[in-house]
């Protein structure tokens, strides 16, 4: 392997190598380079995904040079630096990697990157790639880069390097048996899991490398197996991110006095770190991951099933040193439903940092770098917005002075703006140390069920007061560096007191000012948030209590989230801090249940009513605006119609259906429904509630919708009665699809056609009538009627209505609304 690479790199300007776990790539290549010509005494650069893998890299390295740390081969950590003037070999974090670039864009000294297991593909490691391929673009075509991974596929990556060459090592992995067994019901997976531990150590020899999820995990398991027959004698060693490093290192060693070990992980173990003595792993088949949720603005941690790389990745930890068996707690069917890649942290991930990070680079279009998966659209434009809202970038999204300064800290953009607020306002102190508690996992060892969310109670713990509070003794004393750390950065003395936390919520108010939170009305503890959304505690606590908080943790459910961490805070401080976020306005909506016209003023910050008043003397236009709404909701009978107005609207539509050119308004239910502003509101004058409505001039506002001409020549084509022969004035129906004349037959005698409308061109649908108004005939064709039917219509009507005149010519018959005609 190591001569292939040798010979790539001497004639191309990267490569991309694929090793399985175990075949030495992180500790073998970097030392394997340092000769080569074209490195000609410069740096090497190698990027690792953890702080534990990359510390126990460059001791491995150191180790096999018979040196300690920070002579040939060193480390750059977040809080700790182990480099010196004869380094050559720097294993840093991603975030070390990006920082660097963005202080000194040639790499000045550096003539090789390494991007080690990249296939777990963090956002900051495609961040460092696409910067690292632009630095060489622009400024170092001399600069070298090498990705590494045990699972990816190599040829993408290759193409986006601009085409290098792919190395493929198969190593020296031993062959591993795998077991599979029960997937347990999420309730019973602790069990579950230390159940398979017990039989590993019943079963096989070695120490045993667990994989779980989270921490909480980790603790719960380690309970059990300490009161387990079969690992009495065992030492139980956890592993993860948070712990202490001294801890840390105790699960990585061997076990000075030959008895067995368990190491109880999470994905930290699954690549990089080769924990001797291991031939055994039981993997729980769990990862826990953060999502972010656009909706909510929140991000939260989900555990998922393991992926089928990062399954095989973990299998692997049992081949690394000889034979070796793995335990997997789920089925060969479930093995084959996983997924083969665990979706890359660019698509799932809050994107605030990246965004300032490409601010800073000079970067507006993320997609002229090259990513392997460049930044969703919609993600890195909500982070955009929240960097505008903090003050970090200009509405261009160019970088401000202030974003400038918050890039400095290397914190998120949250807390940066938040520490920065904090020592304008003299409370530098206080905001360093709510950062650092933020950083870290939560110092207090309380159930998520049942826990104080008063972030006051962690500071207090931060400063040695933790009156009788279960401590996590690691995460306090990381807390404790981040907060000195952070002191220094602000240039604040170490010693500066931080204040009682009073201020504790405005500071949390400017990190997280879309997690302002108001209690709504009501007996249960239930806040509205700035950003939308509601939020609850779990369980009732002290906080519940106030009307107002800033929220700095949440479960980040959409609808409702479980608060987790909070701080009280003050309208007084609201109105003073956030006074260029507050609107004011009125608002005049209707009310369905009272069925009246509201009329309220308003102050709101973002989605946040801060107080809601009535408003005496509303804008007369907004509260007819607002009944008329009344109105579109109710439905058109509100309205007084009556039967000439509802002639009217007929009357309209059937003119518009002669002339559909003439531009006749449309008077249907669904038009005068959505037109409402149009016809109604300047006749709603002084109309609030439903009950004004019954002295609203509506014929008015239908007729408002008609010019003068239009009404007079409604009235010529589409009359409302026609004079019939007996000089009776009959309303016209045009309720259906030809307009009806109901008439009795007898005050027709005499005319020979039929009445026609339209200026002629439509005949009326005529209803003959009886004496008593009952149809009898129906006819477009009035002369037809009596030259044909009339005779068989008389003699029915003869019969039975003998006192009423039935000529035997009704053309020469005087037509008649009376019994009989007059002498």
């Amino acid at each position: 392997m190591i001569p292939e690479i040798r010979e790539a790199l001497s004639r191309s300007h990267g490569l991309v190598l694929q090793a399985p776990p175990g075949a030495g790539k992180t500790t073998r290549v970097p030392l394997a380079l340092l000769d080569a010509p074209w490195l000609a005494g410069q740096r090497i650069v190698m990027l690792e995904p953890r702080r534990l893998a990359a510390r126990a890299a460059a001791r491995r390295m150191a180790a096999s040079l018979g040196e300690e740390p920070g002579e040939t081969v060193g480390w750059r950590i977040r809080f700790d630096s182990r480099i010196g003037p004869k380094t050559r070999i720097e294993v840093v974090t991603e975030g070390i990697l990006a920082r660097m670039i963005q202080d000194d864009p040639s790499l000045d000294g550096v003539g090789l990157v390494i991007f080690d297991e990249f296939h777990e593909r963090s956002l900051f490691a495609d961040l460092g790639l696409a910067l690292a391929l632009e630095c060489r673009q622009a400024f170092r075509d001399d600069l070298k880069l090498v990705v590494m991974s045990a699972t990816l596929d190599g040829e993408p990556v290759a193409r986006l390097m601009g085409g290098v060459p792919v190395v493929t090592s198969q190593g020296r992995a031993y062959p591993v048996e795998t077991r599979f067994l029960t997937r347990p019901e999420p309730r019973a997976f602790v069990d579950a899991v230390a159940g398979a531990v017990a039989r590993a150590l019943d079963e096989e020899t070695g120490d045993v490398l667990v994989f779980l999820p989270g921490a909480g995990e980790i603790r719960r398991v380690e309970a059990l197996l300490t009161e387990h027959r079969a690992a009495r004698g065992v030492l139980i060693a956890p592993l993860y991110g948070d712990l202490a490093q001294e801890a840390q290192d105790e699960a990585i060693r061997p076990r000075g006095d030959g008895g067995r070990k368990v190491v109880l992980a999470t994905g930290i173990a699954e690549t990089s770190l080769t924990i001797e003595g291991v031939r055994v792993v039981v993997d729980g088949g769990r990862m826990r991951v953060a999502r972010f949720d656009p909706g909510s603005g929140m991000t939260r941690l989900v555990t998922l099933p393991v992926s089928r790389a990062g399954a095989e990745q973990r299998r692997g930890r049992a081949g690394r040193l000889g034979p070796g068996v793995c335990y997997r707690l789920w089925s060969e069917a479930d093995d084959r439903a996983l997924l083969p890649w665990t979706a890359p942290e660019m698509t799932e991930a809050d994107l605030a940092p990246l965004a300032l990070d490409l601010a800073q680079w000079g970067v507006s279009d993320a997609a002229s770098l090259a990513w392997l998966d460049p930044p969703p659209a919609a993600h890195l434009a909500q982070a955009r917005e929240l960097l505008i809202e903090l003050g970090a970038l200009d509405h261009a999204s160019r970088i401000t002075d202030h974003g400038k300064a918050m890039a400095r800290l290397g914190l998120h953009p949250r807390l940066a703006h938040m520490v920065l607020k904090g020592r304008d306002l003299g409370l530098g102190g206080l905001a360093a140390d709510l950062a650092a508690l933020l950083e870290e996992r939560d110092v207090l060892r309380m159930g998520r069920e049942a826990r104080d969310c008063d972030i006051r109670l962690r500071l207090d713990a931060l400063r040695g007061q933790e009156r009788g509070l279960a401590v996590d003794k690691g995460a306090l004393a990381r807390a404790r560096q981040s907060a000195r750390e952070a002191r220094r950065r602000l240039g604040l003395k170490a010693s500066e007191q931080a204040g009682d936390g009073r201020d504790a919520g405005l500071l949390l108010a400017f990190a997280y000012p879309d997690r302002i939170a108001r209690r709504r009305p009501g007996g249960e503890a239930r806040y509205a948030m700035t950003g939308g959304g509601g939020a609850v505690f779990a369980s009732p606590e002290p906080l519940a209590a106030e009307e107002w908080l800033a929220l700095a943790e949440t479960d980040g459910d959409r609808r409702e989230a479980r608060i987790y961490l909070a701080a009280p805070l003050t309208l007084a401080g609201i109105e003073e801090h956030f006074d260029g976020a507050i609107r004011a306005e009125t608002i005049c909506r209707w009310d369905e249940r009272d069925e009246v016209v509201q009329a309220r003023a308003r102050r709101v910050l973002w989605s946040l009513i801060l107080d809601d008043k009535p408003l005496k003397s509303a804008d007369p236009d907004a509260l007819a605006c607002a009944m008329a709404e009344g109105v579109r909701r109710m439905g058109l009978s509100c309205l007084p119609w009556t039967p000439d107005l509802e002639r009217l609207c007929r009357r309209v539509a059937f003119v518009a259906g002669l002339e559909p050119e003439a531009g006749w308004p449309d008077l249907s239910a669904a038009a005068l429904l959505a037109g409402l502003e149009e016809w109604l509101v300047p006749y709603l004058g002084g109309v609030t509630r439903r009950a004004h409505l019954a002295r609203l001039d509506l014929g008015a506002a239908l007729s408002g919708l008609l010019s003068w001409d239009g009404k007079k020549r409604l009235d010529d084509l589409a009359p409302t009665h026609v004079e019939v022969p007996s000089g009776s004035r009959i309303p016209i129906d045009y309720s259906g699809e030809v307009p009806v004349l109901a008439v009795r037959l007898q005050e027709m005698f005499g005319c020979a056609e039929t009445p026609r409308i339209g200026a002629g061109k439509v005949a009326l649908l005529l209803h003959l009538l009886s004496p008593a108004r009952r149809p009898m005939q129906v006819t477009r064709d009035l002369a037809s009627f009596w030259a044909n039917a009339y005779r068989q219509v008389k003699a029915d009507l003869k019969g039975q209505y003998p006192k009423h005149w039935w000529p035997d010519d009704p053309m020469q018959a005087e037509p008649t609304a009376r019994t009989k005609p007059r002498k």
